[in-house]
């Protein structure tokens, strides 16, 4: 063929069974609460976390991949689902269980509300939060060998860290208490000098009562005890000077580092980068500063009581009492405001891994938390959500489209929605639509639909005697599109986004996109494939990368500089569509069809024509390679096998090996067939001759059965002869397709071609020449041959 890929023809064979699962809700529930927390954010009323728990083994022994892009299977699986809610049912009928009965049964008609004409949905989301549980589960068991691995001193740095922050919050609350003690003392003090003056003053009025000396010695007891007093003022002012310094440097801390920390990791989360790591740390922290700066705001109240009670020129509360009410406040409120974080980013739930994509008219969900657990708290916080809130794009972009909010855009904040008992708010059910303009919509404008980016703003109140608080907080950017074909371009500003930049409220990102270091892009490339898989790129696939990207010359430099029309824009080479939805469409094709085989590290995927012929050019015969095509952006995959290399012909004269690869294999044929029962089944037929499979050893030299063995859909072995007229099956012989490249003989050099020798003949000779010489012997024969033939051409 022209394209130097060997054509293939789908022919016709008997099939077998497949294989079937394991299971894992057992190993989630004995991980640490830093990964459960993961867990409870996978589940909500869409697919809550009790149908998980009462029909674990049942749901992980199902293919909801399978489920997921096949409307039929799905309805089967959402039937079957429906049926073991019901015996469930019937189970905590018997055990008389009513508050367990009334859940299963909610839990039931909301099943069918929300799925019951789109089953694939359903099976959407429990195959995404099944394959969400195995990334939970590699995280933590990555965690445990990172505790022992060679990255043991960062991970030593980072607790010494969270050891020293957690001595700071610590001291707060400590110092907080001390303070406590002082005042009580300062307010014991001060009614004992309160009492001595005003017996002092009764004896003053009594005739003769008290001699002058006493009356001196008593005088001059009093003002030791106004020094005492006047000091100890001092002191606890002081020491709530201390306090609020230590406050401050520690919240510093907190807001600055910390929490900062933590939405970069966010970002890094949304991207597919490692998963983030749990807030109730960081809340634990910022609850004991607030309650803390809570418990200053009534010890100077208590301060203001004991000064209205008595007080003196120069007191040192009269004097200071403004200043820390003003920093108390101050503190608090900035506390507060920082404590309101979205922790769950935009996303729609049929598309969980790609958060901050949204598309009109179709639900999507974002949570939020305040990180100042206080139980006065509780119910008190109304939060409503507006779209593109003083975003001044929408006036000076021209062409920037609007939207409005549907659903329910305001939710009170509670803690009894939470698995954790945060104080939070989830948003389950809007939805976007756009607005109409009265002219239609010109494509004038600078950005095109996929670059526009907006926001989600969440506002609230917190209202308390003397103390009225404005909170505030944005989403990260987001992209919405208005058809589904639009999601991989709007994944891709996504991804650009949040690889450069840090800040929320820059919407005017793509008028000016910066340059991506090829250092950082190849990170963000490989997270694509390990969030969705067990396995990132390794560094020769980003290598290819890095070359198609950057050309030939570059060598994949970690420095190389790659604007955006390159990565999401630009056709790459002579193809005709850009590198990143080439990269998507093999993602794709994984996810849906080559996904264990990935995982097993069986795809070198990635690699170019002339590297793919090094590597295979000293190899044993039949030595083959899987590669994704470059050809192809829906994706592709193809396998090259060597043929006639020089270990096979060592005795002769040099001569070039031969290498043959495939016609890409696309969705459309790996919906039919399994790739492995592919390779299994694959043959090589020259005209006239009997068909053979070429692939013998997946390379560099693992046996074909023993990479692909567990994934053909059926036993090596050859069946049973079957009794056509058996009474049993409905009289039909079960086939399969298989796939067979037609090739020219001249292009095939086993010796089966090149002697042309009857069985006893070559018995004969085999008897009286070493095999070494018939070896040489035929390829003599085979060069006298190509030069008869080309003499009489």
């Amino acid at each position: 063929m022209c394209n130097g890929y060997l054509g293939r023809q789908l022919f016709i064979l008997f099939l077998l069974p497949p294989l079937f699962r394991m299971a894992q809700w057992y190993q989630l529930q004995q991980l640490d609460s830093k990964f459960l927390e993961q867990v409870h954010q996978l589940y909500d009323d869409s697919f809550p976390m009790e149908i998980r728990q009462y029909l674990a083994q049942w749901l992980e022994n199902q293919d909801w991949e399978h489920a997921a892009n096949n409307v039929s299977f799905a309805t089967v699986l959402f039937h079957d689902l429906l049926s073991q809610l019901d015996d469930q049912f019937s189970r905590f009928l018997i055990e008389n269980n009513f508050l367990l009965q009334h859940n299963i049964r909610k839990s039931k008609r909301n099943l069918q509300d929300n799925f019951q004409e789109d089953p694939i949905q359903m099976a959407m989301i429990i195959c995404s939060c099944l394959k969400e549980e195995r990334k939970i589960l590699s995280s933590a068991r990555l965690s445990n060998q990172m505790e022992v691995g060679s990255i043991q001193n960062t991970v030593i740095g980072m607790l010494d860290k969270q050891k020293e922050l957690d001595a700071e919050v610590k001291g707060v609350k400590n110092h907080v208490i001390d303070v406590e003690q002082d005042i009580k003392t300062l307010e014991d003090m001060q009614d004992e000098y309160d009492f001595k003056c005003k017996t002092l003053q009764n004896r003053e009025h009594e005739s003769n009562s008290t001699s002058q000396e006493e009356y001196k010695k008593e005088q001059m007891h009093l003002n030791k005890m106004f020094l005492s007093l006047d000091l100890k003022r001092k002191e606890v002012v002081n020491k709530i000077v201390q306090l609020l310094n230590a406050t401050e440097h520690t919240q510093t801390a907190l807001i600055n580092e910390e929490l900062v920390e933590w939405k970069r990791r966010q970002q890094t989360a949304c991207i597919g980068g490692p998963p983030n790591a749990c807030l109730d740390q960081l809340q634990n922290w910022f609850t004991i500063v607030a309650e803390s700066l809570q418990q200053v705001r009534q010890q100077l109240k208590k301060l203001e009581e004991l000064e209205q009670k008595f007080t003196y020129d120069p007191d040192p509360i009269t004097k200071n009492k403004q200043v820390l009410q003003d920093r108390t406040h101050s503190l608090f409120k900035q506390l507060i405001q920082s404590s309101f974080v979205v922790e769950r980013q935009p996303c729609m739930p049929t598309h969980p891994q790609r958060p901050l994509v949204l598309k009109t008219g179709v639900q999507f969900t974002v949570k939020l938390r305040l990180l100042v657990k206080l139980q006065e708290l509780n119910y008190n916080l109304k939060v409503k959500v507006l779209f593109d809130k003083d975003v001044s794009e929408k006036n000076s972009v021209k062409g920037f489209r609007k939207f409005n909010i549907l659903g329910t855009s305001t939710k009170v904040m509670n803690m009894e929605e939470s698995t954790n008992g945060s104080l939070a708010a989830e948003f389950r059910h809007l939805q976007l639509k756009e607005q109409k303009n009265a002219g239609s919509r010109t494509n004038e404008g600078p950005l095109i639909v996929t670059e526009e980016l907006h926001s989600l703003s969440f506002e609230t109140q917190l209202c308390q005697p003397g103390l009225v608080i404005d909170l505030e907080t944005t989403s990260l950017p987001i992209v919405v599109i208005s058809n589904v074909s639009q999601l991989p371009s709007g994944w891709a500003s996504i991804l650009w986004f949040n690889m450069l930049s840090t800040d929320p409220k820059n919407l005017s990102f793509f008028l000016n996109p910066p340059y991506a270091k090829w250092s950082k892009l190849s990170e963000v490339l490989s997270w694509q494939f390990s969030s969705v898989t067990k396995r990132g790129l390794n560094a020769d696939q980003l290598s290819m990368l890095g070359e198609k990207l950057l050309g030939p010359t570059s060598g994949g430099s970690h420095d190389c500089l790659i604007p955006w029309t390159r990565f999401c824009k630009e056709n790459i080479n002579d193809k005709n569509f850009p590198f990143w939805l080439w990269i998507e469409g093999i993602l794709e094709l994984i996810k849906k069809h080559l996904l264990c085989l990935w995982n097993d590290g069986c795809i070198m995927g990635f690699i170019s024509k002339e590297k793919e012929r090094t590597l295979l050019k000293d190899q044993s015969p039949g030595t083959f390679l899987l590669r994704f095509s470059e050809s192809s952006r829906e994706g592709a995959i193809t396998f090259t096998w060597v043929e006639g290399s020089q270990i096979e012909l060592v005795l002769l004269s040099p001569a070039e090996p031969q290498f043959h690869s495939v016609e890409p294999y696309t969705k459309k044929e790996l919906s039919a067939v399994t790739f492995p029962d592919i390779i299994r089944n694959y043959k090589v037929m020259a005209a006239e001759n009997i068909p053979e499979n070429p692939l013998r050893f997946l390379y560099p030299d693992i046996p074909k059965d023993n990479a692909f063995g567990k994934y053909y859909s059926r036993p090596k072995e050859a069946p049973e002869p079957m009794d056509l007229d058996s009474p049993k099956g409905n009289g039909y012989i079960k086939t399969e397709l298989i796939s067979v490249s037609e090739v020219h003989p001249s292009r095939l050099q086993s010796p089966e071609n090149l002697l042309p020798m009857s069985p006893e003949e070559f018995d004969e000779v085999s008897r009286m020449v070493d095999p070494a010489e018939i070896d040489t012997v035929t390829f003599r024969l085979f060069q006298d041959s190509t030069v008869e033939d080309s003499r009489c051409s």
